[in-house]
């Protein structure tokens, strides 16, 4: 790290978006050649599980994962659970990740991380920062209608993505002076989004055509994508990041998780972008 970076106390502010968080890892790939590491880590829904890899420092692991994933591979992490709250249990997926990680808590890693959950009956925002780690990140990506809620404490907890998209607040809560934010969202507006399933299934990664009418899956994906795009707004309005890096990967679908190296390179590509604005933030 440089001398002016550690002018402020950093955070990092990883935002949700389903397999469109695999652009964190080519961000913070990118900001640590800059001289850029985070003191304290937040992260939403994905950002979540990225900021977990980050703090328990099993992030080069991680990325081989990612690198890995096939097609084939995101269909066998899909534990459908019809009935139960949400489509997918996420259980298999969450063992994938817990080979890479480990058995850890909050406590046993190498810096701050804070995981961003709401609680689905009272709409409260939940910062999560204790207890079991794999627990409080497949809370937090639990995307309402595809992904079955968590109990913690005795409330029902789905994804923070419902109530903090980008978490910029929570990393200033756990002391970081200036903070850089991850969004993921830009540029998704006014998409028509092929199903999240289908675009898994078949080889098309296209946009569907807009004259077709929205399917269930196409619904739930474009209303979360407008609901975090102005809450994301909002929020940043009221509580606004030192600087704010937004990867182009909006043509990646919700769960197309297989392609991680496009994802990598677009996060890597958006800091590489961005040289005035990164010394900027060195020079403090």
């Amino acid at each position: 790290m440089t001398d002016a970076a550690q002018t402020g106390r950093v955070g990092l502010a990883l935002g949700g978006g389903a397999a469109r968080g695999w652009a964190h890892i080519g961000v913070i790939r990118a900001l640590k050649d800059a001289g850029i590491e985070p003191a304290v880590v937040a992260g939403t829904s994905v950002g979540a599980i990225v900021g977990s890899m980050v703090c328990s420092e099993h992030l080069e692991a991680f990325e081989d994962w990612v690198r890995a994933i096939t097609r084939r591979d995101v269909v066998g992490y899909m534990d459908f659970a019809l009935g139960n709250g949400g489509f997918i249990q996420g259980r298999r997926l969450m063992k994938r990740l817990q080979e890479t990680i480990g058995e850890h808590r909050f406590a046993d890693l190498q810096r701050p991380l804070g995981v961003v959950a709401t609680d689905l009956y009272s709409g409260q925002e939940r910062w999560l920062r204790e207890g079991d780690l794999a627990t409080a990140v497949r809370a937090s990506m639990a995307l309402p209608g595809l992904f079955t809620p968590v109990q913690i404490n005795g409330e029902w907890l789905a994804d923070g993505g419902l109530v903090n998209p980008v978490p910029v607040s929570l990393c200033h809560a756990m002391g970081a002076d200036r903070v850089i934010a991850i969004n993921l969202n830009d540029g998704l507006l006014g998409r028509h989004i092929q199903a999240p399933l289908e675009s898994v299934a078949t080889a098309d990664a296209q946009s569907a055509d807009d004259s077709a009418a929205p399917g269930m899956f196409d619904v739930i994906a474009t209303a979360v994508n407008v609901m975090q795009d102005r809450i994301t707004r909002s929020r940043m309005a009221g509580d606004p990041p030192a600087l704010l890096i937004s990867p182009r990967v909006e043509h990646i679908g919700l769960l197309e998780m297989h392609r991680g190296a496009e994802a990598i390179q677009a996060g890597y590509d958006s800091v590489k972008q961005m040289g005035a604005a990164i010394s900027a933030f060195n020079d403090g």
